[in-house]
């Protein structure tokens, strides 16, 4: 009997924001080569980093902080160039009243997390009391005057509670644009260094598969939206703004500057990576090892 050749380990974030880079893997035969794993963004990075993970989403932070052991896979992350609806600031008052002041955080994304806390500090010029929520609105706003939320609670708060409640929504990845004029890098995908140098054309497999779910994604959206819709908590309408003007998919010049300019800001002994670190991408046209290191 023929042994079986294992499927690569995939992480997938159970968000709608990583719907376009997986829906179209049932449609084109790509999810069959795959044992696909769905988590939380902060469990998937940790899987990755771990080992438990061949391939993968990982939050910005965490890969920074592991960038030597991974290899991004190029033209393909999860950000935005302005406004993103789903990584969010809502408070009770303007932001420059919160110098002080207790804000909950949600405990789903240590890169959303870190935004908030360096655009708040330094571009805000106020310095909260920080503390961990699980992400529900109305348990953080309980203790606070304000609260960190991402995902598909940040859309629902945008698009819901927010209003109905007379709350301020601040849009972090506007935010970071208005301050420093680039794009803003929340995850990107990469691969186990390891797993690149022993199984290369594989990984360039699934990176394939991966651009083509998300281009086919953008070919039939109108009618993917309206299907979503049936389940989701947001019309048709604004599931394809979300998509189409939101997220931003790519990583080219512009993402990497972004990337670049946030690890200057935040980087040092504290952030377990250095001001000028160094990313390895995937040369996805030749066999054998990644690039070579490039700073981003």
């Amino acid at each position: 009997m023929r042994t079986p050749r294992p499927r690569p380990r995939v992480g997938h974030i159970q968000f709608l924001n990583c719907l376009p880079l997986f829906w179209g893997l049932a449609r084109t035969g790509g999810l069959l080569d795959l044992d696909l794993t769905r988590d939380t963004p902060d469990g998937l990075s940790d899987a990755l980093v771990a080992g438990d993970l061949d391939i993968g989403p990982i939050s910005m932070m965490e890969f920074l902080r592991h960038a030597d052991d991974l290899v991004v896979l190029p033209d393909i992350a999860v950000g935005s160039d302005g406004p993103i609806m789903s990584c969010l600031i809502v408070s009770r008052c303007p932001l420059d009243e919160l110098d002080g002041a207790p804000i909950a955080l949600s405990s789903t994304s240590r890169t959303s997390v870190r935004l908030a806390e360096l655009l708040l500090n330094e571009s805000i010029g106020v310095k909260p009391e920080f503390f961990v929520r699980p992400p529900d609105l109305a348990t953080m706003l309980a203790e606070a005057p304000a609260a960190v939320v991402i995902g598909d609670t940040a859309l629902r708060a945008a698009l819901h509670e927010a209003p109905a409640l007379g709350l301020q929504v601040h849009d972090l990845g506007q935010m970071w644009q208005d301050w420093t004029g680039l794009p803003f890098v929340f995850a990107v995908f990469a691969a186990r260094r390891e797993f690149v140098e022993r199984e290369p054309e594989l990984v360039r497999e699934v990176h394939a598969s991966f651009l083509a779910s998300r281009d086919l994604f953008l070919t039939e959206m109108d009618d993917i939206c309206a299907q979503a819709a049936r389940w989701e908590a947001f019309d048709a309408d604004t599931l394809r703004r979300y998509y189409l003007t939101a997220l931003d998919f790519r990583l080219g010049e512009r993402q990497l500057a972004g990337i670049a300019e946030f690890a200057r800001r935040v980087g040092g002994p504290d952030a377990g990576f250095p001001p000028d670190v160094r990313l390895h991408l995937l040369d996805a046209h030749r066999p054998g090892l990644p690039d070579a290191a490039v700073t981003p």
